[in-house]
């Protein structure tokens, strides 16, 4: 089966699962309604009767089933996305090493620099937020590196780019702290340097403040400089002899 005819595919699921999404959250809205008229008739007769704690056992039930209906059916979209995404990219790899480029897609090489930044800064905003169960972890993938011919490394040699962007609000172990050491993209460039945790994301779309070694400053450390989450990596200390 062609790359195309399998994204195809995928699309059509992609689809599918979006229109069962909004049927589940329709229904989800629906029984949220109901919760909420059967709270505004308990305060207007000022008392709970064994029947509103029966109804509203039962309608947050059904609130708790329609959630995690919700919920499956969201990861089938992620899943999906993710898939579709790797396709595309498989398929851009692809018509790169054959030599064939389309206008959309042109070489690394003939890249302007501002727009290379501007394709790095979309790529962190795309990254897609990681919703787990709790205590459950995000998974990461090791990413080619843009604009180089590929090579074969060891493991250790590799640092991952994360693949999901973590909740503050809801999975802040999985965040690195204030005056941790990091790796970091610098702003404007392509490379990572080791770099202390200013300030930790405090909602999704926020990023990290992190403070770069540099010996240009008297206390060794640049001014605090905003990096995306997805450039923000684990550094890892060379062991002493």
């Amino acid at each position: 089966m062609s790359a195309d005819t399998k994204i195809a595919e995928l699309l059509t699921e992609l689809h599918q699962l979006i229109k069962q999404t909004q049927e589940e959250r329709s229904r989800s809205e629906h029984n949220l309604l109901n919760i909420q008229k059967t709270h505004e008739r308990m305060q207007t007769e000022n008392k709970t009767s064994p029947y509103y704690r029966t109804k509203l056992r039962g309608l947050y039930t059904t609130a708790k089933a329609d959630a995690e209906a919700e919920c499956s059916i969201l990861r089938h979209d992620l899943d999906k996305i993710a898939e579709i995404k790797s396709l595309l990219e498989e398929r851009r790899i692809a018509a790169k090493m054959a030599g064939v480029y389309s206008d959309s897609d042109p070489p690394r090489k003939t890249m302007r620099r501002g727009v290379l930044m501007t394709l790095l800064q979309q790529s962190a905003m795309t990254l897609p937020l990681w919703i787990g169960k709790p205590g459950e972890r995000y998974e990461v993938d090791d990413i080619d590196e843009e604009g180089k011919e590929r090579h074969t490394l060891s493991r250790r040699r590799i640092i991952p780019l994360p693949q999901w962007k973590a909740n503050p609000e809801t999975d802040p172990e999985a965040l690195f702290s204030k005056d941790q050491l990091v790796l970091a993209l610098y702003p404007q460039t392509t490379c990572f340097y080791r770099a202390l945790i200013h300030t930790p994301p405090h909602r999704p779309q926020d990023d990290y403040s992190v403070l770069f070694e540099d010996t240009s400053y008297a206390d060794g450390y640049s001014p605090p400089l905003n990096v995306a989450q997805r450039y923000v990596v684990a550094c890892k200390e060379n062991k002493k002899k």
